[in-house]
């Protein structure tokens, strides 16, 4: 399903609400960012089509979240963003260069935090630039460390960290690597409640901080409506997106009215298209 472009102002409105807050306290960071457009995109596994002629477009440090059922190709799409897989047509770019493969400057956070279990916290963060060809930074990595929380368990071995710190660490070091672009699918989904909301304030600190745009594939409602500046929901494939959802409340408090109200708002949406 083919969905129109935001108008210039609409973007403007659209601009993620840490964006808006770094802009007040006098750190714009959001310039940095970058956009990512998917067009007329359509992905088909044989005789299985998921989705035909999709359009997404997520605007500069924005936090867009892709929200639906399990199998209806919410982390197909981001693989297809993420140059994981190729689109049976159509087109991704991210900041106005066409995404024809997996690239340090889109970096990736699994659900699996997929850490190497022979290395440090740290060395895990440097892995990145290492594998490029280039000596890590010492003070950016003891930044990252820092902002993710985890700088006094930095010489540690992972098999010590608990499910939340190790997906801390698998963000740092994504992060390691400058990306432009964050894509997330369902990284906070396998962590009990407290951490999870933890991890998902971390997360609007980082993008906040460090000028990101992020695309944030998940199942839950209350998830999506915290995190999102605007929320995707899919419908059951091969529908692809039904709706954008813009959240207004600027909060980001669990128990805000506005908060709240979005949330009604957005299961009622996803009545709409069938979902339960």
């Amino acid at each position: 399903m083919s969905l129109e472009s935001p108008t210039a102002d609409e973007t403007s409105r659209d601009g993620s609400a840490a964006a808006t807050r770094a802009v007040e306290s006098g750190v714009d960071r959001s310039t940095d960012a970058a956009p990512v457009t998917a067009h007329d995109l359509t992905k088909r596994y044989d005789g299985t089509l998921v989705f035909d002629g999709l359009d997404l477009t997520v605007s500069p440090g924005e936090v867009h979240c892709l929200l639906g059922p399990s199998g209806c190709g919410k982390t197909t799409l981001l693989h297809l963003l993420a140059g994981l897989e190729e689109p049976t047509s159509g087109r991704v770019a991210i900041d106005g260069e066409p995404v024809t493969g997996p690239d340090y400057r889109w970096g990736v956070v699994f659900q699996d935090p997929l850490l190497y279990p022979w290395l440090t916290v740290r060395e895990n963060v440097e892995i990145g630039p290492r594998l490029r060809g280039e000596e890590p930074d010492d003070d950016h990595v003891d930044e990252l460390l820092e902002l993710v929380g985890l700088a006094d368990v930095a010489d540690a071995d992972t098999s010590s960290l608990s499910g939340g710190m190790a997906q801390r660490a698998s963000l740092a070091r994504t992060l390691a690597n400058e990306p432009e672009v964050l894509l997330l699918d369902e990284p906070f989904s396998a962590l009990d409640q407290l951490t999870k909301m933890e991890l998902q304030d971390e997360l609007l600190r980082v993008v906040e901080e460090l000028g990101v745009t992020a695309v944030f594939v998940t199942l839950d409602i209350d998830e999506a409506v915290y995190l999102g500046d605007r929320v995707a929901i899919m419908g059951a494939i091969p529908a692809g997106i039904e709706h954008v959802e813009r959240i207004d409340s600027e909060t980001r408090s669990r128990d805000d009215e506005a908060f709240l109200a979005e949330r009604a708002r957005t299961f009622e949406r996803l009545e709409a298209v069938g979902l339960e």
